[in-house]
């Protein structure tokens, strides 16, 4: 496997006497599972894995004697590591080892090993070549098999669409105990993620799709294990309050992610006369455009009878303008918080005033040529409309959002603090 293709950092740790990868096993009170756990892991790696590897046991505050065991294990076995925690929690275990390996490619699985061993080296390989940033294990992607309980499948499958309807995540599984990350991705990232418990992945894998980062999913084979630990009901509650949480932080526009992908995000792929961005943009904007424009016709006839033609539409148009501008501002061009706010609205009704031109001239020539039928009137409207809201995007795109299109962010030179 080429090496050419990595980020200089991680191309030369694996260079060095570094590992090329550390698979860490967060732990609390596994006494039993750990020995066995790594045991297995440790003899499929040296088995057969292809890079240097480390695995590191990561005990978070357990109370029996997981650490003596997770030290004896540390202590027998080439490529074994141990690090006690004195709090409790996952994420922070992860967060924490991550944060200082030397590995250039960062990992993590569940002792209880319920996904298959076969799927590490399609989990790694994509971040070792430096094709993706992050990768994970997904039980709901096609070819996975999975064997587990009515329960499970349900809450795993809700939590997932709830992410997708909140969140807007693409990806298919936020739970799976399997994933991993480039170090230097690493380094950026985790400093901006709060979670310390169950929630830390789909957090760091929002925010990393966020930041335009690619995550590479790989279908596993996955058996549950009837004595998993996990408080269903108190993890549920977690993350539904972790997603709020996170929701907030990406609407008030708290979290630095232009930074962040100004860093590490990938750039749009080029395409010959036309600028960057300007193809989901359009979709975006035809989205909101159809919206507005239905809503409009709705209004205009609700109003026209009491109201007539001319004060219906300048009615219709202002209030439709407003939420256009809004929507816009939100979806089509990714502008977030509210900052510039109330600037964006008023250079929207300067758009609005050309919108209102556009289509109360046509209904002005339309009354003035004959007496039209309401369905003729309609039409005139909507084919003004149409004209108008190229001329809306236009505008929009070149003079009230410039500063946000690809290639006109602020730059930001300074390295994202801990929020």
């Amino acid at each position: 496997m080429s090496l050419s293709t990595l980020p200089s950092q991680a191309s030369a740790l694996i260079r060095s006497a570094a590992p090329v990868l550390d698979v860490v096993v967060p732990v609390y009170n596994e006494e039993i599972d750990l020995e066995p756990c790594v045991q297995r892991l440790h003899a499929y790696l040296a088995g057969g894995f292809p890079y240097r590897f480390r695995i590191t046991i990561a005990d978070n505050a357990s109370t029996d004697s997981t650490a003596d065991v997770a030290r004896r294990l540390a202590a027998t076995l080439p490529g074994v590591t141990s690090v006690h925690l004195a709090e409790k929690g996952r994420g922070r275990a992860l967060k924490h080892v991550w944060t200082h390996s030397d590995a250039a490619v960062l990992a993590y699985m569940d002792v209880d090993l319920s996904t298959d061993l076969g799927a590490l080296l399609p989990l790694v390989a994509p971040l070792i070549s430096g094709h993706s940033d992050l990768a994970i294990g997904s039980r709901l992607a096609r070819g996975s098999r999975v064997v587990r309980g009515a329960k499970r499948e349900f809450i795993s499958r809700s939590y997932n669409l709830i992410l997708r309807g909140t969140l807007s995540a693409r990806f298919s599984d936020a739970q799976c105990g399997f994933k991993a990350i480039r170090a230097d991705v690493a380094e950026r990232l985790l400093p901006m993620v709060e979670d310390t418990g169950w929630f830390f992945d789909t957090e760091m894998l929002v925010l990393a799709e966020r930041a335009g980062l690619r995550i590479h999913e790989v279908p596993v084979d996955w058996v549950d294990d009837p004595d998993s630990r996990v408080d269903i009901v108190a993890t549920a509650m977690a993350d539904l309050r972790g997603i709020a949480r996170l929701t907030r932080g990406l609407g008030t526009g708290r979290l630095p992610l232009a930074a962040l992908r100004e860093q590490l995000g990938r750039n749009p792929l080029p395409v010959a006369g036309v600028p960057a961005g300007l193809t989901g943009q359009l979709l975006r904007f035809g989205a909101v455009g159809v919206a507005s424009t239905l809503a409009y016709l709705v209004l205009y006839a609700i109003l026209r009878p009491g109201v007539g033609p001319q004060w219906a539409n300048l009615t219709a148009l202002l209030v439709t303008a407003v939420a256009n501008t809004a929507a816009n501002r939100r979806l089509t061009f990714r502008v977030r918080g509210n900052d510039g706010a109330w600037r964006h609205q008023a250079q929207g009704l300067v758009v609005f005033a050309v919108g209102l031109g556009l289509t109360s001239g046509s209904l002005g020539l339309l009354h003035a040529l004959t007496v039209p039928a309401t369905a003729l009137e309609l039409g005139v409207l909507v084919i003004a409309n149409l004209v108008a809201t190229g001329v809306r995007f236009l505008l929009m795109r070149s003079w009230v959002f410039r500063a946000h299109r690809p290639g006109h962010e602020p730059s930001m030179n300074t390295t994202p603090s801990t929020v």
